[in-house]
């Protein structure tokens, strides 16, 4: 079941890059990445704590999961701005042509 969900993960993630381009897909799936690899170390850290009584995991599980996202969103800008201006940076100097040019009055 785990190979069949992450085949259809896959399936949809090329599915988008071929939609919206493999830099966009690139930082959607970074916004989406970063912030669930935190949640997930958060829970592994505190899982102890917070999940000895089912009631306060769950009661703690949402509003700490909304806490990390939106904490984690300066990062995630820092990321996507850098992945930006890397690919940028090399997509303007593809754009450049070195061409000489002559006065038309030189005729």
């Amino acid at each position: 079941m785990t190979y069949l969900f992450l085949y259809l993960i896959g399936l949809l993630l090329v599915w988008y890059v071929y939609k919206v381009g493999w830099l966009a897909a690139l930082k959607t799936v970074i916004s989406i990445i970063v912030p669930s690899f935190l949640i997930i170390i958060f829970n592994v850290k505190a899982g102890r704590l917070l999940f000895k009584s089912p009631i306060i995991g769950l009661v703690s599980a949402l509003p700490t999961s909304i806490f990390i996202v939106r904490g984690s969103k300066p990062l995630v800008t820092l990321i996507n701005n850098w992945i930006e201006a890397k690919f940028n940076f090399i997509d303007i100097q593809k754009d450049i042509i070195d061409t000489e040019s002559y006065p038309v009055d030189d005729q």
